[in-house]
């Protein structure tokens, strides 16, 4: 049994707020399980690590003995979030969102407890929803609240268009949190606007008002952008064993930090711990074979983890590489990718594409600590690798999407 404290701690943990926490002091003191309700997008079915800060939250709930509603948004897929858009977003179809769907009960089961987890569907309400009920939600909320959303404010200073469907989004997104009678939505930054809608409606519907938690986006693989498949700075919780711990290896030694506190169940004492220790001279290459070990057991089980470890350590001995590599982006030239050779002398590896060929030729070329032989080898868009020409010359890349 935990604590009011330690149950806080726990849930406070990496989140960036707590609307409003003497409320949610107030919930996990009564003597039920609470009911936690979390939103995805059906539009991006393959989760990767920024989806499990938020399943990560979940599981600390679930822990704590409190009830997880995972909603699939495929009612609100079918409008489109406008969050962040700059232009109205292009609907999905029904068949789209079904087929995008399908896959999400495979992917959180790993981190969530199924006897402990409903998946719940919104279009299973808002379906049979009315004409009249649909205006009367409608008028539970106004054009002028909805103009404060910064993405909606931004185009109506710029005369861009908004359709009146944009304004449902966060409508039903929050009239969700009315029938499935919330206790606590968590989502990210980015969705506080409509989480707080939810609130307003609960109140408005004349039930409790639910307790609103926000946690960051998780940068991405550049440590710049949030971690995104169509920037490619991604790691899917799907990819294989070896991938992901090549991966997380590449962060950098300062996003290390961040992905201990977002994505690690190491204690924040013990974390703190490391840091003065790198601090002292330690090599948080060390630390960060931790994390790895610890994110490829979690999805691929402990000897998978372990083996991933070992093999990255016979393809790059301690030492082989540098402790700093350069970071750097390349286009790709169409679907298929970006030709080795171009790559090399753009990350520029190389002088030119001939000089590419030859090092290649001579087996002077490795990715990720692979030698390669194939001159006409076609680095596939969305990858991050290192490259290494020589023995000196290395650069770690990532292949953007073509742009057409």
């Amino acid at each position: 049994m935990h604590s009011l404290e330690e149950a806080l701690a726990q849930i406070t943990r990496g989140v960036e707020e707590v609307l409003l926490e003497s409320e949610l002091k107030k919930k996990l003191s009564q003597d039920r399980p609470l009911r936690i309700k979390a939103g995805f997008d059906p539009t991006a079915p393959d989760l990767h690590l920024g989806h499990t800060v938020l399943i990560n939250k979940l599981r600390q709930f679930q822990q704590l003995g409190h009830e997880i509603l995972f909603l699939i948004g495929d009612f609100t897929g079918m409008i489109g979030d406008p969050t962040g858009k700059s232009a109205t977003r292009k609907p999905l179809s029904r068949e789209e969102v079904q087929e995008n769907a399908r896959t999400y009960a495979d992917q959180i089961f790993p981190l969530l407890d199924p006897e402990r987890t409903q998946i719940l569907f919104n279009s299973q309400w808002m379906e049979n929803m009315r004409a009249a009920d649909l205006i009367a939600l409608t008028a539970k909320h106004t054009v002028a609240r909805m103009l404060e959303r910064d993405d909606f404010s931004k185009r109506f200073r710029a005369n861009q268009p908004i359709a009146i469907h944009e304004f449902l989004y966060p409508l039903i997104q929050g009239y969700d949190s009315v029938v499935l009678k919330a206790d606590v939505e968590v989502g990210g930054t980015d969705q506080k606007f409509n989480l707080l809608v939810g609130r307003q409606l609960q109140a408005a519907y004349g039930q409790e008002p639910q307790v609103v938690i926000t946690l960051p986006l998780l940068e991405g693989l550049d440590g710049v952008q949030k971690m995104s498949k169509s920037l490619g700075n991604y790691i899917a919780i799907g990819d294989p064993p070896d991938e992901m711990f090549g991966k997380l290896m590449s962060i950098s030694d300062t996003l290390m930090w961040r992905y201990l506190e977002l994505l690690s169940e190491v204690p924040l004492e013990e974390i703190q711990r490391w840091k003065q220790a790198v601090a002292e001279g330690a090599n948080p290459r060390d630390i960060k074979f931790r994390l790895g070990e610890e994110l490829v057991s979690r999805f691929h089980g402990v000897a998978a983890a372990k083996q991933a470890k070992e093999r990255f350590i016979a393809r790059f001995q301690q030492g082989a590489l540098p402790d700093e590599i350069p970071n750097c982006t390349v286009q790709a030239r169409d679907e298929r990718g970006v030709p080795v050779a171009n790559l090399l002398k753009e990350a520029g590896l190389v002088k030119s594409t001939s000089e590419a060929i030859r090092m290649i030729q001579q087996g002077a070329v490795r990715i990720d600590g692979q030698r390669i032989e194939d001159r006409s080898l076609m680095i596939e868009p969305g990858t991050r690798q290192v490259f290494q020409v020589g023995k000196r010359r290395f650069a770690r890349v990532q292949v953007l999407e073509a742009s057409f």
